[in-house]
């Protein structure tokens, strides 16, 4: 079922969803099973799965000179989104992302995700590889997540890239992008970062998931500036409990989100990471009953496939 039909169906009540990450290579899926079962009692509709592109390493070879090598630590997304719709019976909404596919090679995965039967899509620019200070695309792909969605809406229309298929069945992904309160990190300003989000919504997007924030203010003055752009799909909340110190300056500078300074007080006053994590907890419990209270759609966590602090949260809210 599509995001847009969950939301309709639901009439008005917030439903609960949750992002995983695939297990680094060697792992086994029983780690994203791990990952769910505590969350299932709370009957998410669906379940993200992020994708994680290529990057490269240096290996010096024997005669000194340096061999660059393809790694990707997190492969597995088509299949671990397959796995979910088989054993738990909710739709799994893997990321589909510009950086590291060709138009032909993103075809190809759209084609494979229409065949197991995936419904939903959230398209994505994806970040440079750290290699790259920043995003490059790869040679005959994307260089904005805009047009990502243009293809995949193509595709919803019965259009390929190789025009001269007879009789091409049309896919029906619905698509979400990815949406930013307090702009994304590369926007000269918010007002840009609105007209691009807007791009993407005009080109087919669906609906809109945000970047964690930990005011939500920033997400209420967003939807504001959304629906003044013309902006009109469902914009769901993505949020994040911090759990650690290191988090006050590692969310910001990776996310480039601002912490309140009640939250950041609050943190600071900590004696250990368990307290930390008790904040952390509740901060989010109250964000997410003030989102509530609004009307939000959707709350989505991004667990980082940590169920635990999520589960408190949700149980006290669902």
């Amino acid at each position: 079922m599509k995001v847009t039909e969950h939301i309709n169906k639901a009439n008005g009540k917030t439903l609960f969803s949750f992002e995983l990450l695939p297990p680094n290579k060697g792992e086994t899926i029983e780690s994203i099973y791990n990952a769910i079962d505590p969350l299932m009692e709370f009957n998410p509709p669906f379940i993200e799965v992020t994708y994680h592109r290529e990057d490269y390493t240096y290996v010096e070879r024997p005669d000194g000179l340096l061999e660059k090598k393809v790694t990707r630590k997190r492969p597995g997304t088509l299949g671990i989104s397959a796995a979910i719709q088989h054993k738990y019976g909710v739709d799994a909404i893997p990321h589909v992302l510009c950086g590291g596919f060709t138009k032909e090679e993103t075809e190809d995965l759209l084609i494979d995700l229409n065949f197991i039967g995936i419904d939903n899509i959230v398209a994505l620019r994806g970040d440079a590889m750290s290699s790259e200070t920043y995003f490059k695309p790869e040679k005959g792909g994307h260089a904005y997540a805009s047009e990502l969605v243009e293809q995949i809406n193509s595709m919803n229309q019965g259009i390929y890239l190789d025009s001269g298929l007879e009789s091409p069945g049309a896919t029906d992904f619905c698509i979400g992008v990815a949406g930013y309160p307090e702009k994304h990190m590369e926007a000269p300003s918010l007002d840009h970062d609105l007209k691009m989000l807007k791009a993407k919504v005009d080109k087919g997007a669906h609906y809109i998931i945000t970047q964690m924030f930990f005011d939500n203010q920033k997400y209420f003055e967003f939807v504001d500036k959304c629906k003044s752009a013309g902006i009109n799909v469902p914009i769901i909340p993505g949020l994040k409990p911090i759990s650690t110190k290191r988090q006050l300056n590692l969310l910001p500078h990776r996310f480039h989100v601002d912490l309140p300074g009640d939250l950041v007080s609050a943190v600071e006053t900590c004696d250990d990471n368990k307290a930390v994590y008790e904040v952390g907890v509740e901060w989010c419990i109250q964000q997410s009953k003030e989102l509530m209270q609004a009307g939000v759609p959707i709350l989505h966590y991004y667990t980082m496939s940590r169920p635990k602090n999520i589960k408190e949260i949700a149980k006290a809210l669902f």
